[in-house]
C-alpha cells in the first residue's frame, strides 16, 4: 500500500466531501494558471489555422477529460465554426488493444503519436501523478517528432513536467485535480475561439488597467516582429580546394532571439516583467523562438504568424562573420488575428512601450496602431524603426533611427557626419510629430533633438575593442525605454542608453546573450542550470564548472571567470551558500549573502548558470552537472583538488587557473577595517 505525501495510508485517511470537497476545489481553482492555458488557446488556434492538429491521451478520468477536449474542437465549443483536427489517442479502442498486445501497454499512446502526429502539431497530455509510464513514453515520442508537448498534471515538479514544453500543475487530492483539469480544458476551448473571432471575448477580460493583475503587471511592453538568429561558430584555417573562398570547420550551432525577441530579452534582464506583442509561426523554429522566450521569463502575447519563422544565420571564423544568410520571405506574413480587449489593455495600461520595427508588419496593424496612438500611452513610447517598416504614429516619445535610416528616412541633406545627423533629426521631429528623435550614431554616440529645444544634445560614445555590434541599437533602445519608464528626463535616458550599448558590445554584443530564467537559482541543480548544461552537451558543447564563496566579487574573480569560460562553451558556478561560508571563512563571513551574491554572478556575460550549495565542497552539484572542466583558481595543484578525482571519474578534467596576484576578498575587507568602513 503506498502512502500519502503525509504518511497516511490511503485507506484511512479521511476521504472529502460534500462541503470539504467543495471547498477543496475551490481552493485549486484559485492557483489555476489561466494566463498560461489562455496562451495555449491562442497558440493552438496559430496551430489550427496553419493546418496542423491536436492529439490528446490521458488514463483513467484523465482520458475522459482528453476526449472532452477533443470533442469540443471537433465539434464546437459554443457559436458555430469549422470543425478542427483534434483526436483522443485513447478513443480508438481497437488501436489501443491492437498496440497494448503486440507493443506493450507502456507504446499504447507513443505508437499512435508517431502514427498521427507531425512536425508543428500538438500533443496535450492529461495526468494528475504525472508518472503514468505509457504518458511519459508519449512524450518522449512527440519530442523526437518534433510536436510541441503541453501537460496538465497534479502537484510538480513530476516526470512529465521535466519533459513537457509547457505544464500546468494544480496541488491537489486526485478528484480535484481532475476537476480543474476540466475547466482548463473549458478555458483553453474558449481562447481559441476568441482568438479566432468566432466569439467575443468576455468583458471581463477587457481590464481596465487599474483592476487588471495583469495589466498591473505588465510595466515593460515590446511590440515588434521577431526573428530567431543562428550563430554558426567555428574556426578558419584554411582556403577551400573547391572555391577561392575560407573553409569553417568545426563549426558549432546556436539560437538565441532576434529582432524585436532580442529586445525583450534583454528587458527581461532588469527588474520588471516583460510582455512582447508579437507574431509566432507554428513551425519548428517558431516553437524554438517561443521556448527561448520563455526561458527568459518574457510573457508572449502571440498573435500568430502565417507564414514560416524568419531566421537569420551569421557565420562566424572567431569573432568575426565572414558570411550573412536569411530565411525570410520578401514580402511578409500576415497576422492570424489582432489584439484582443485584453492584451489591448496591456499595451495602453504599460508603464513604457517599445516598438521593436523589423519590418515584418506587425506594427501596422491597425489595432495595434490605435493602441499605440492612445494619449496616455504616446507619451511613454519609445520607437526603434525600420526603412521597410511603417512611421511612427504621432506624439511618440522618442523615435530611435540609426544614422543610416535617417539619411533614408529625411533623404533631403547629403553626406555623412554629425552636422547631418541633426539637420535629419530636426527634420523628422516636425515630420514624425514625435517629442523627441536620437539618431544614433554607433561609436560615436548619439544625438538628441526635441521639440522643446533648438539646440541638439550630443551624447559622446566610448570606443571599445569588440567587433560584433550586432544587436547595439536594440540594448540602445531597451536601455532608453527602461530609463525612461524609471522616472528619467530624455536627455538623462539617451544618455544612459550610450553607456548601455557600449557595455552591451564591449561584452560581446548579441553573440554573448545567453537565454536563460530569471530569478531560478536553486539549490541542487536547478532546472533551468540543468537545461543550459543539457543543450550545451547536445550541441557538442564543453560544459566548464568552477566553484567558491565569490564574497565581494573583485577584479580576480572576474578575470578567472573570463579565462573559464574561455575554456568551453557555458560556465556553471557552484557558490557555497551562506551557512557553508561561515564554516570555511569564519563568523563575520559572508559579508554578501547567497542571493545576493549569485544575482551578480549572474550578470556577468562569462557566467552561464549558478547552483547554490550547502555542503563544505560542491561534490552533489558536480555529480549532476558532470562537467568536462572542473576549474581551480590560486596556487594549487591538481593532486590537491579535493574534487578532481570525482570530476575524472566520469572522464572530465580538474585544472587550476591563476588568480590576479594580490587580489583577495580578505584583502579588501582587512583594508575596508583599517579605514574604518566596517565596524
Amino acid at each position: 500500500m503506498t502512502d500519502s505525501p503525509d504518511n497516511t495510508p490511503r485507506s484511512t485517511q479521511p476521504l472529502a466531501h460534500g462541503l470539504g470537497h467543495v471547498g477543496r476545489l475551490q481552493e485549486a481553482l484559485t492557483t489555476l494558471d489561466v494566463g498560461t492555458l489562455q496562451d495555449w488557446g491562442r497558440e493552438l488556434a496559430a496551430v489550427f489555422q496553419n493546418g496542423g492538429r491536436l492529439l490528446a491521451a490521458g488514463n483513467g478520468g484523465s482520458a475522459a477529460e482528453a476526449q472532452h477536449l477533443t470533442s469540443e474542437l471537433v465539434g464546437r465549443l459554443r457559436d458555430d465554426r469549422r470543425p478542427f483536427s483534434a483526436i483522443a489517442l485513447h478513443a480508438e479502442s481497437s488501436a489501443v488493444t491492437a498496440i497494448g498486445n503486440d507493443y506493450g501497454y507502456d507504446e499504447v499512446f507513443a505508437r499512435q503519436v508517431r502514427a498521427h502526429g507531425r512536425a508543428g502539431d500538438v500533443l496535450v497530455l492529461l495526468s494528475t501523478s504525472g508518472h503514468s509510464a505509457n504518458v511519459l513514453r508519449a512524450a518522449e515520442a512527440a519530442k523526437e517528432a518534433g510536436l510541441s508537448v503541453w501537460a496538465l498534471t497534479g502537484a510538480t515538479p513530476n516526470p512529465l513536467a521535466e519533459i513537457a514544453d509547457r505544464t500546468v500543475g494544480i496541488d491537489a487530492p486526485t478528484a480535484t485535480v481532475q476537476e480543474c483539469h476540466l475547466v482548463a480544458v473549458h478555458l483553453v476551448c474558449a481562447t481559441v475561439d476568441v482568438a479566432l473571432g468566432v466569439c467575443p471575448p468576455d468583458p471581463l477580460e477587457s481590464a481596465d488597467p487599474a483592476r487588471d493583475p495583469e495589466v498591473r503587471r505588465d510595466e515593460f511592453v515590446i511590440v515588434g516582429d521577431a526573428l530567431l538568429d543562428r550563430d554558426l561558430t567555428g574556426v578558419v584555417e584554411r582556403v577551400s580546394p573547391e572555391a577561392p573562398v575560407v573553409a569553417v570547420d568545426q563549426v558549432e550551432v546556436r539560437a538565441r532571439p532576434g529582432g524585436a525577441a532580442l529586445a525583450a530579452v534583454l528587458a527581461a534582464r532588469g527588474a520588471r516583467p516583460v510582455t512582447l506583442v508579437t507574431a509566432l509561426s507554428a513551425d519548428a523554429e517558431g516553437r524554438e523562438l517561443g521556448a527561448l522566450l520563455r526561458e527568459a521569463g518574457v510573457r508572449v502575447v502571440d498573435l500568430g504568424l502565417a507564414g514560416p519563422t524568419p531566421v537569420k544565420s551569421r557565420v562566424r571564423a572567431g569573432d568575426r562573420t565572414v558570411l550573412m544568410y536569411s530565411r525570410a520571405p520578401q514580402r511578409p506574413a500576415a497576422l492570424r488575428r489582432t489584439l484582443t480587449e485584453g492584451e489591448h489593455a496591456v499595451v495602453t495600461g504599460a508603464r513604457v512601450v517599445l516598438v521593436s520595427d523589423y519590418g515584418r508588419g506587425i506594427v501596422e496593424d491597425t489595432r495595434i496602431r490605435e493602441a499605440l496612438t492612445t494619449s496616455s500611452v504616446a507619451r511613454q513610447v519609445v520607437w526603434d524603426p525600420h526603412p521597410r517598416g511603417g512611421a511612427p504614429v504621432p506624439g511618440v516619445r522618442v523615435v530611435t533611427p540609426n544614422s543610416k535610416e535617417a539619411a533614408l528616412f529625411a533623404p533631403g541633406t547629403p553626406g555623412e557626419g554629425l552636422r547631418q545627423d541633426v539637420d535629419r533629426g530636426r527634420t523628422l521631429v516636425e515630420e514624425w510629430a514625435s517629442a523627441g528623435v536620437v539618431v544614433t550614431r554607433g561609436a560615436d554616440g548619439a544625438v538628441l533633438l526635441d521639440l522643446d529645444s533648438s539646440s541638439p544634445l550630443v551624447v559622446p560614445g566610448s570606443r571599445v575593442t569588440a567587433t560584433d555590434t550586432c544587436g547595439a541599437g536594440d540594448a540602445f533602445a531597451v536601455a532608453v525605454a527602461g530609463l525612461l519608464a524609471d522616472g528619467a528626463l530624455l536627455s538623462q535616458a539617451v544618455t544612459g542608453a550610450v553607456r548601455a550599448a557600449g557595455e552591451f558590445v564591449a561584452a560581446g554584443g548579441a553573440t554573448a546573450v545567453l537565454v536563460r530564467p530569471r530569478g531560478r537559482t536553486r539549490e541542487d541543480g536547478p532546472a533551468d542550470v540543468l537545461e543550459t548544461v543539457a543543450r550545451t552537451r547536445a550541441a557538442g558543447g564543453t560544459v566548464v564548472a568552477t566553484g567558491g564563496c565569490f564574497d565581494l566579487l573583485h577584479a580576480g574573480h572576474v578575470g578567472l571567470l573570463a579565462n573559464a569560460r574561455l575554456l568551453g562553451d557555458c560556465l556553471v558556478v557552484c557558490l557555497n551558500d551562506d551557512a557553508s561560508v561561515r564554516r570555511l571563512k569564519g563568523p563575520q563571513r559572508p559579508v554578501v549573502a547567497a542571493g545576493d551574491r549569485a544575482s551578480v554572478l549572474e550578470s556577468l556575460a562569462s557566467v552561464d548558470g549558478v547552483v547554490v550549495f550547502g555542503e563544505d565542497t560542491p561534490e552533489a552539484v558536480l555529480q549532476r552537472i558532470k562537467p568536462d572542466i572542473y576549474v581551480k583558481g590560486g596556487d594549487y595543484r591538481v593532486s590537491d583538488v579535493p574534487e578532481a578525482a570525482l570530476v575524472e571519474s566520469w572522464g572530465g578534467r580538474a585544472v587550476i587557473l591563476p588568480y590576479v596576484e594580490g587580489l583577495s576578498t580578505t584583502s579588501m575587507i582587512d583594508k575596508i577595517t583599517e579605514s574604518g568602513g566596517i565596524g
